[in-house]
């Protein structure tokens, strides 16, 4: 009888779907329109602001008020969907595509209870996810818990994102940074709204690989103790373009010639000038890694409660290593790590019970 090592198993299944996914070259790379110029200085400087000596620092956030609409109601529970202006800094909507100066948000509530009594959690994006229904069905079976669900449409994504983007696919660096910082002012201003607003009494934060990152970060700059649950996520953005699969995925020539464009002052550069400009691979490499340290959790204060942070890990993740979680949890002494037996895209299917538990938890620790 042939013995079956299923965590290989899950761990080859991301790498085959990783190959297919990103290694064919059969659509656009990430990061095809190279750095991002003036937009990538700017977002450098705005997110090492992100890293306050003071907790109150850039709170209250700008307020929200979406405007509501009905997508469906029963008896015991109503689905609406909301739209309002990002709540970003100026200078980083007017460096936001035009698509994404407008945030989308799906609100899922039960009924039978009055906002105080019950919680809320909003659940970020994962790279890749551009609609609401995956997270509502994450989250709909937790109405019986008593714990609404609010769904945030990330920038760059669904109905935000720009004509010129070919699916997920980022055309610039300053795009990923842009996009992280606009996600966490929005969740930061409707954590706002929950509490100040619709007057919840308790409220979480979580997001899977991506989402999980935000997740973490917004958790962490929260002024009051909130449920923190970061699933499938590294501790840095550098961990899946640089390390990871993603890298395999990464347009390094492109980012190369920008690079010696850059260092020349020149509009235009061949390729092959790119290559006399003396601007190596792995220089470029070096400088995205640089670029994306900025995203490292680590580097964030504590959260209020960290008993109510639970990250969740899958075995055999062929995205994000163990070792990235567990910095997260050595980071912050007193959270907890769950682990769920697959890898990175099986866990998104297989695991959705272990991640509402998690939640549910988080919450019972507030």
């Amino acid at each position: 009888m042939v013995s079956v090592n299923l965590g290989l198993v899950h761990y080859v299944l991301d790498h085959i779907y990783g190959t297919v996914l990103h290694r064919t070259k059969l659509g656009t790379p990430f990061f095809s329109k190279g750095w991002g110029g003036t937009k990538l200085d700017l977002l450098e400087k705005m997110v090492k602001q992100l890293f306050p000596e003071a907790r109150s620092q850039n709170w209250p956030p700008t307020a929200v008020q979406p405007m509501w609409k009905t997508i469906w109601e029963t008896k015991s529970s109503c689905l609406r969907e909301g739209v309002f202006r990002t709540t970003c800094d100026p200078r980083l909507i007017e460096a936001l595509p035009p698509e994404s100066h407008n945030a989308r948000v799906a609100f899922l509530t039960p009924k039978s209870v009055s906002p105080e009594k019950m919680a809320c959690v909003i659940h970020l994006a994962g790279t890749g996810d551009h609609s609401f229904e995956r997270r509502l069905r994450l989250g709909g079976p937790l109405l019986k818990d008593n714990i609404a669900t609010m769904v945030l449409e990330s920038p760059y994504y669904g109905q935000r994102r720009p004509s010129m983007q070919h699916g997920s696919k980022l055309q610039c660096v300053s795009d990923l940074l842009l996009l992280g910082k606009a996600t966490i002012d929005e969740a930061r201003s409707l954590l706002y709204w929950l509490q100040n607003e619709a007057g919840y009494g308790k409220m979480g934060i979580c997001g899977l690989s991506m989402g999980g990152v935000h997740a973490a970060m917004v958790g962490s700059l929260h002024p009051t103790p909130i449920a923190t649950l970061p699933f499938l996520a590294p501790h840095s953005a550098v961990v899946p373009f640089c390390d990871g699969l993603y890298r395999h995925a990464t347009a390094w020539d492109a980012l190369r010639k920008d690079a010696a464009t850059l260092a020349q002052d020149v509009t235009s550069l061949t390729e092959d000038a790119a290559q006399k400009s003396g601007i190596t691979i792995e220089q470029v490499r070096e400088r995205l890694r640089s670029v994306l340290s900025l995203t490292d959790v680590t580097r964030f204060p504590v959260p209020k409660n960290p008993q109510a942070v639970i990250f969740v890990g899958a075995t055999d993740d062929g995205y994000i290593p163990k070792h990235s979680i567990m910095e997260l949890q050595k980071a912050w002494p007193g959270s907890e790590v769950r682990w769920v037996t697959g890898g990175h895209v099986s866990s998104f299917f297989l695991h959705n019970d272990a991640f509402r538990k998690a939640i549910v938890d988080a919450l019972d620790r507030l």
